[in-house]
């Protein structure tokens, strides 16, 4: 039989997203209305092998559902990685009378939770990042709110690009995944869209597309790139020694993360942070909340971690259609 869960033990992990605050008050206020006791650990994994904790109340979760970043803030943890270091980790679990712990992040994060839920420490991972880069979920806390604000920024650009018969190539954030970038690339209107699922020929995707919508009047480009296709100034640069545009690389970088979540982020992940109190207080342990076809649903860590996301390439067929 599961023993019961008393006390919750609540962290941010990896990169900080927009939302992260709002799952944190959802597991606060759900544990709390469930007569649970709720220990915040601060700066992820590091501040747990540290100690760096603090009971949470009703009160310690107001005022934050609309802020950016992560009240609990977040940290790497390179300790954390080593066998010895999760060990200490779930021995400091115990010392602080942590019964289970509710894990906020990215795979890695998860890769931790799955260590110490291997060393008796019960676990429930919710997905919080940007890249929407986590398989086992259709969305993570923070992606829309990325996406939104990337979008914000490439529309201030467009002004100045418009204005001056540019090209302008633009780096958004996606180190090894372009949902971001195609995204905002169809919303922006881009001429071309660079992903890392899918390799690019300079020739074929970019300048012979600006080449043909000059022909038809276009007089000034978008071009969106994700941080792991390559160096937009090196594209850029490139671009205006084959066509004589004069063009320029903006790095839209970690303004991406920051920012008021928006109305979905917040929604997702109340719920998110509902149901990860809820499978603890059923005593069912070692999960990572999802939303799938819009519902929360959960996977055992082992198969969350186990299974692979693809890109949807419709909207790869839309963005080359349509954005000329």
């Amino acid at each position: 039989m599961a023993k019961e869960v008393k006390t919750i033990g609540v962290l941010t992990s990896g990169g900080d997203a927009p939302g992260m605050n709002a799952a944190v008050r959802a597991v606060v206020r759900t544990a709390l209305s469930h007569g649970m006791r709720v220990i915040g650990i601060e700066r992820g994994y590091n501040g747990l092998l540290n100690g760096e904790t603090y009971e949470m109340n009703l009160r310690s979760v107001s005022e934050i559902i609309h802020r950016g970043g992560t009240v609990l803030y977040t940290a790497r943890c390179l300790e954390f990685k080593t066998e010895e270091g999760q060990k200490k980790g779930a021995e400091m679990c115990k010392k602080l009378g942590i019964d289970a712990l509710v894990v906020i992040g990215g795979d890695g994060s998860f890769r931790g939770a799955k260590a110490l839920a291997n060393l008796g420490i019960p676990c429930i991972g919710i997905p919080g990042t940007i890249d929407n880069d986590i398989a086992c979920s259709e969305y993570t806390i923070g992606y829309d709110t990325a996406m939104n604000t990337a979008v914000e920024m490439v529309d201030k650009l467009r002004d100045t690009t418009q204005s001056h018969d540019r090209c302008s190539v633009v780096e958004v954030m996606g180190r090894n995944a372009g949902y971001i970038a195609l995204n905002v690339g169809i919303a922006t209107g881009a001429i071309a869209t660079l992903i890392p699922e899918r390799p690019y020929d300079l020739e074929r995707d970019i300048l012979d597309r600006m080449q043909f919508t000059q022909k038809t009047g276009k007089k000034h480009f978008i071009v969106i790139v994700a941080e792991g296709v390559g160096h937009a100034q090196d594209l850029a640069n490139e671009i205006q020694a084959r066509t004589g545009i004069d063009s320029r690389a903006t790095v839209l970088g970690h303004v991406q993360r920051g920012g008021s979540p928006s109305l979905r982020d917040r929604v997702t992940a109340s719920r998110m942070g509902y149901q990860a109190v809820i499978l603890l207080e059923k005593g069912i342990f070692n999960r990572v909340v999802a939303v799938s076809a819009d519902k929360i649903v959960d996977y055992d860590i082992n198969v969350a971690l186990s299974m692979h996301k693809s890109i949807d390439t419709t909207l790869l067929d839309v963005a080359e259609t349509i954005s000329i």
